[in-house]
C-alpha cells in the first residue's frame, strides 16, 4: 500500500512516545451482524476501563494520539480491513457490539452493507469528540440517546439514494475535509461540528 510508509512513521511515533502496542484492535459489528477486528493506530493509553466514547479533553488520549485523531491518521490501518473485505471505502461506520441492536429495525438496512471508512454523516460529524465534550450530563447516555440515533438516520438516508457516483463524491469530499487548514479555525475556537438540519443531507 502506498500509505504503508506513513503508517510506519506514525506507528514509530506511538512506540517512542507511549510504548507498545502501536496498533489498537477492537471488535466491531460488520455486514450481516458478523464481528470483525478493526485495526487503528493506538491513540490512547492502554487501559481496561473507562467509557467507550471519548471527548476532546479525555485524559486517556496521548499527545501523539491527539495529533493522530485530529488528522485522522489513526484510521489509516483500517485500509487493511478494506483489503480483507471487512469494510468498504464508503459506508456506515462500524459500531462496537454493545451499541448495536440487531433486532432493531433501524439497524436492519445498515447491517446489510459493509461498514465503511467514511460516509456523509461521518463526514459531517468528523469533529464528534468536540461535540461530545460539550454534551450535557453523562456522555455515554448522550451518545446512545442523541448522537447515535442521528447517525443511524443519516446512514439510512444515504443508503436509500446511494450510487457509485455518490460514493466517489463522498470520497472526494472526505479528502478535501482532511486537507490542512480546512477545519483548524473551528477546532481552535472550540466550536462543535456543523450538524445537518436533516441527518444525511450534509
Amino acid at each position: 500500500m502506498a500509505v504503508a510508509p506513513v503508517i510506519g512513521l506514525c506507528a514509530m511515533a506511538v512506540l517512542v512516545s507511549s510504548g507498545s502496542p502501536a496498533f489498537f484492535r477492537q471488535t466491531r459489528v460488520g455486514r450481516g451482524g458478523r464481528p470483525f477486528r478493526l485495526v487503528k493506530l493506538r491513540s490512547m493509553r492502554p487501559s481496561d476501563g473507562g467509557p467507550r466514547v471519548t471527548t476532546r479533553d479525555d485524559d486517556r488520549v496521548t499527545p501523539v494520539g491527539r495529533f493522530l485523531r485530529r488528522t485522522k491518521l489513526d484510521e489509516l490501518p483500517e485500509l487493511w480491513n478494506v483489503l480483507r473485505g471487512d469494510m468498504s471505502f464508503v459506508g456506515p461506520r462500524p459500531e462496537v457490539a454493545e451499541y448495536v441492536d440487531v433486532h432493531d429495525p433501524k439497524w436492519a438496512g445498515i447491517l446489510q452493507v459493509r461498514p465503511g471508512l467514511t460516509d456523509p454523516t461521518t463526514l459531517s460529524l468528523r469533529h464528534e469528540e468536540v461535540l461530545m465534550e460539550a454534551a450535557p450530563g453523562d456522555k455515554e447516555t448522550y451518545y446512545r440517546e442523541i448522537l447515535q440515533p442521528l447517525k443511524l438516520a443519516g446512514y439510512q438516508s444515504y443508503l436509500e439514494r446511494r450510487t457509485w457516483r455518490s460514493d466517489l463524491v463522498v470520497i472526494w469530499n472526505t479528502v478535501g475535509a482532511l486537507l490542512p487548514g480546512r477545519s483548524s479555525a473551528r477546532e481552535s475556537s472550540g466550536q462543535g461540528p456543523d450538524l445537518p438540519d436533516r441527518a444525511g443531507d450534509a
